[in-house]
């Protein structure tokens, strides 16, 4: 039996809204299912504003166009990150720096941004790895002091929560992902998230390649023209169409991984006790949506040993990002705030485990039992 890493779950009623989109006659961005979206957003996260956008990095690069992100400017991120989160920014020219993460929580450290700011720092990126959220609190408490703008990159924090709030909803701006190995999928898609309303005008214009055609269609305008330096960043109403069809079912999809991801950490709690693992921590203030379940080995050797293992029991675990700072671009277009000990470290011992929604017990078992032989 082949586990992979990820496998897409249908919900059943995708091609019956795809062919509604189809006899609507409005295939382009902006029709009626990607409106459903838009409010069903609005309501579960409280926002003011969100906007479907064609994948999570477009979502990324309008925040960093509505931030007035520019040349020689610097935005203080993660480095254990995907490599939207820093090319949004180097986009514009600016500078990522990136600083250490946390042990627990493989998050971006807190404590350590302060003494990366300069006279340069424009904004915050804080990352929410695995759908567990950073520590915003102290973030926002540090952007509000410098006068930074916070862009949250909640890629993975769909339905997520920190002190009972939702991901995404602390910042000024964050962004979404709807890719197909996310909680609730559309193939490729994203959102942007507008927390404070000042951006919400602007955002629909460089959405829309910098025009003002969003405001011609509620007749705010009696034409449409040029305003502002844009793209297009819209997805059409096929994918708007499939990915409601997941945000009906997005409760109970990530309750279906909450329970997956429990039984994998109920499962390896024996191997954490004896140091052959480290399992996941999730702070008592945050609540995580089972976006990924990782195992922590005691170092890179045994982690590659692990990857080898269990391929060859055909079973598709991965490791997950190369930190960015050591990449060829990271270190051609970032910095490094300080020696980042616990990136490098982390990043090599990562183990990431199958988990997606249909996942079968026989499945899991497979994996459970896999891992326990290693």
């Amino acid at each position: 039996m082949h586990v992979p890493f990820n496998r897409p779950y249908v919900t059943g009623v995708e091609l019956d809204y795809v062919r509604e989109a189809i006899a609507n006659h409005h295939l382009s961005g902006d029709g009626p299912f990607t409106k459903r979206c838009h409010e069903w957003i609005r309501q579960r996260l409280g926002c003011g504003t969100a906007l479907l956008t064609h994948s999570c990095t477009a979502a990324l690069e309008m925040a960093a166009i509505l931030a007035d992100v520019g040349p020689g400017d610097e935005v203080i991120m993660p480095s254990y990150t995907f490599v939207s989160t820093a090319n949004a920014f180097v986009l514009r020219g600016a500078v990522p720096v990136f600083v250490d993460i946390r042990n627990d929580t493989l998050n971006l450290d807190e404590n350590l941004i302060e003494a990366a700011i300069t006279s340069r720092t424009k904004a915050i990126a804080p990352v929410h790895y695995a759908g567990v959220g950073c520590d915003m609190d102290r973030i926002m408490e540090i952007a509000n002091h410098r006068k930074l703008v916070v862009i949250e990159d909640a890629a993975q924090g769909l339905l997520s929560s920190y002190q009972g709030r939702p991901l995404g909803t602390f910042g000024q701006l964050s962004a979404i992902s709807f890719h197909e190995t996310k909680n609730v999928i559309a193939g490729e898609g994203g959102a942007l998230v507008v927390n404070d309303e000042a951006f919400a005008h602007r955002a629909e214009v460089i959405r829309e390649k910098g025009t003002n055609r969003t405001q011609f269609r509620r007749g705010e305008v009696d034409k449409y023209t040029w305003v502002d330096i844009g793209s297009s960043y819209l997805p059409s109403e096929i994918v708007a169409a499939f990915l409601w069809a997941q945000l009906e079912q997005a409760d109970a999809l990530t309750d279906w991984r909450r329970e997956i991801w429990t039984r994998y950490h109920e499962a390896f709690a024996d191997l954490e006790k004896k140091d052959r693992v480290r399992r996941p921590v999730v702070p008592s203030e945050t609540l995580h949506n089972g976006h990924l379940y990782y195992l922590l080995m005691p170092n890179a050797a045994q982690r590659t040993q692990a990857l080898q293992a269990l391929a060859e029991r055909d079973i598709n675990a991965v490791f997950h990002y190369v930190p960015l700072h050591s990449s060829p671009a990271g270190r051609k277009y970032g910095r490094a705030a300080g020696d980042l000990v616990m990136t490098d470290d982390l990043a090599s011992r990562l183990l990431r485990l199958p988990l997606y929604p249909g996942m079968t017990t026989e499945e899991q078992h497979r994996v459970i039992e896999a891992v326990h032989s290693l």
